[in-house]
């Protein structure tokens, strides 16, 4: 019972990192809307996967020392900008798909694996989820913090942050929602994608 505040402030903190318009946020929102539900829900698993990366090494030290090492930071961090740039012009540059929002899904959907390597990498790759957990560890959790709580709230962040990506995969994999993706699905793409660019080149000029 002594460690319910603690699981509970880290819940609400990880929640409302969730909810922030990242990284994860736009990848999730582009795959759902441009493809299918299942597609939001997959890039949301696969988001929840690299949090377990992330919680792990965090737990186990090495966050601390990538976070004190240039080459080892510097690394991450311009191999998720490439990617977020990457993905970002993809989707600029994306023709206009024919979308059936009456058929249970598009022949133009990703696969199972496809929109699960895009949530996982682009959250693994993300430099600032490392300095997050990071500071989570350090400045929540302490040393005496026993390994079974820190298990249950590395449960916790998980699987909160697969809900909140999952409930809105299926919000926006909506036919209502989806038809007006298609009314506005060139604008929203280069909206999509101009902001995955952009944060790519703020993550890229941001100082360690």
């Amino acid at each position: 019972m002594d460690y319910l505040p603690l699981i509970g402030t880290v819940t609400i903190l990880n929640l409302l990192a969730a909810m922030s318009p990242g990284p994860d946020f736009v990848m999730t929102v582009r795959n759902a809307l441009c493809y299918s539900r299942r597609s939001g829900i997959f890039t949301s698993l696969g988001i929840s996967a690299a949090l377990g990366i992330h919680l792990f090494y965090c737990a186990a030290g090495i966050g601390l020392l990538i976070s004190k090492s240039v080459v080892f930071f510097s690394l991450i961090k311009f191999l998720g900008v490439g990617y977020l740039i990457y993905i970002g012009v993809a989707s600029i540059l994306s023709k206009k798909s024919k979308l059936d929002v009456s058929a249970e899904k598009s022949l133009l959907d990703l696969t199972r694996l496809q929109a699960f390597k895009m949530g996982f990498l682009t959250n693994v790759l993300n430099p600032k989820a490392t300095l997050f957990f990071l500071s989570l560890f350090t400045f929540v959790i302490g040393s005496s913090t026993p390994v079974y709580i820190i298990l249950i709230i590395s449960a916790i962040i998980m699987v909160t942050a697969f809900t909140w990506f999952s409930i809105v995969s299926i919000f926006l994999a909506q036919p209502n929602v989806q038809r007006i993706f298609l009314k506005y699905e060139r604008i929203i793409n280069f909206t999509l994608g101009g902001f995955l660019i952009f944060l790519g080149v703020k993550i890229a000029l941001t100082l360690r």
